[in-house]
């Protein structure tokens, strides 16, 4: 019983970030603001992801998410890199 509203605020909050981070990546005052954005929608998705795992009680969601986490921390330093020196490989 208190798992299911844990699960719901959770989904909750989780979503009103989403949407908020989503607003910051569109708004953002300069490009900084975006990465970063950019950096905490895919923590969001994966906090998200694991959500899903743990209301339908499956595991394959949490392997899931190590997969997008990983690609979203290579993704940000890859776009960092490009705005800092123009170039991803050097």
């Amino acid at each position: 019983m208190i798992v299911t509203y844990a699960l719901i605020f959770a989904f909750a909050a989780v979503s009103l970030s989403l949407l908020l981070t989503m607003v910051r990546l569109v708004k953002g005052p300069n490009t900084g603001d975006r990465i970063l954005a950019l950096d905490t929608l895919s923590i969001n998705a994966v906090a998200l992801i694991i959500l899903v795992g743990i209301a339908g009680a499956t595991q394959i969601y949490f392997e899931a998410a190590m997969i997008i986490a990983m690609l979203g921390f290579v993704s940000t330093v890859a776009v960092a890199r490009f705005v800092l020196r123009g170039d991803i490989i050097e």
